[in-house]
């Protein structure tokens, strides 16, 4: 058995934008949280890039975490993800490489292959269809990597870029870029946190498909997963009401700011509607110190992740900052997985 030392935590953010507030208020609360996960010892604290979102304000990472690594000085930070279909490959390379060579060391760039958005959306920040397709991706990747590298010399320089590459990680919900990623000998973190049913085979593909890389030597993979701790299970309940209604609101096409758990309680779901959001809890982490820990528990056991990265979509920062002070205060000294 492997103690949780084995097993680090790490945070994704949002920048959730609750009801009544402002983006500004949102990114003053993420940089607020980033600073306390840093003094509990979260290993690294990831933002995420999505767009057309009212309740979300992370839509430019690279902007965020240079703001976040100032704001800090040990934690690692990276995005989860950046989206590549949405940007030239050199525009990445050379804000990445900035990151990495103001902060070095405690850069990560997690590649999504999805535009976190819209087809409408993804169309005006891309322009071209083409910019959209799946079967661009590796090859965007491959020159992705090769402007930190410079290993196939061309007539452009990413500076900065080459020589200043942050750690690259493969995102995914699917079997596709898990397949990538250990064709590449990548880190793999998969968003378990939307894509439960797809966790496990997901993981598998990746690992049978590692090969040894510059990168890495054996597979490494981090699981997303969605965690509200409170001191009680009925509390933590209380407090998830506002991000299911918020993904149940976003998948039927109209995106709010997140609600206060009153309104979300206060919803006329319909029977569909809490199938839906019993569907999207499952396998996710909710409720007291020993009912989360018990739930990330098993998690471990099922997928033999390498990294646990937490994301707490909830109303209030005090109730967000207070469930990964919970985690890593209370959950995280009995964390077990088979090793």
């Amino acid at each position: 058995m492997c103690t949780v030392i084995d097993v680090p935590l790490a945070v994704l953010d949002l920048a959730p934008v609750a009801r009544g507030a402002t983006p500004g208020e949102a990114l003053r609360h993420t940089t607020e949280l980033a600073r306390r996960t840093e003094e509990l010892g979260y290993r690294r604290f990831w933002v995420a890039e999505h767009h057309n979102m009212p309740a979300i304000a992370s839509s430019a990472p690279a902007v965020l975490l240079a703001h976040l690594a100032a704001h800090t000085s040990t934690i690692r930070l990276g995005s989860g993800g950046v989206m590549l279909p949405n940007h030239a490959p050199l525009v990445v390379a050379e804000q990445f490489g900035t990151l990495e060579a103001l902060h070095p060391g405690r850069i990560d760039l997690g590649i999504g292959r999805a535009p976190g958005t819209d087809q409408v959306t993804a169309l005006a920040l891309r322009r071209t269809v083409e910019g959209l397709s799946a079967e661009g991706f590796p090859r965007e990747l491959a020159d992705l990597m090769n402007y930190f590298s410079g290993e196939e010399p061309g007539p452009i320089t990413a500076t900065p870029g080459r020589g200043q590459s942050p750690a690259v990680w493969l995102l995914g919900s699917s079997g596709f870029s898990a397949q990538l990623a250990g064709l590449l000998g990548l880190p793999f973190s998969f968003a378990h946190h939307f894509s439960a049913q797809n966790t496990v085979p997901a993981l598998q593909l990746y690992r049978q498909s590692f090969r040894p890389s510059r990168w890495l030597e054996q597979p490494y993979a981090m699981v997303a997963v969605n965690v509200v701790c409170a001191e009680s299970d009925e509390r933590a309940e209380w407090l998830a009401g506002p991000s299911s209604l918020s993904f149940l609101k976003l998948r039927s096409g109209r995106p709010e700011p997140l609600a206060s758990p009153e309104e979300a309680a206060a919803y006329p779901y319909d029977e569909l509607e809490r199938d839906f959001v019993r569907q999207r809890r499952a396998g996710q982490a909710m409720g007291s110190p020993e009912t989360v820990s018990r739930q990330l528990e098993e998690l471990l056991a099922r997928t033999g992740a390498d990294e646990l990265m937490l994301t707490t979509m909830v109303y209030d920062v005090a109730d967000r900052v207070r469930s990964f002070e919970l985690v890593a205060e209370q959950v995280a000294g009995g964390l077990r997985r088979n090793g």
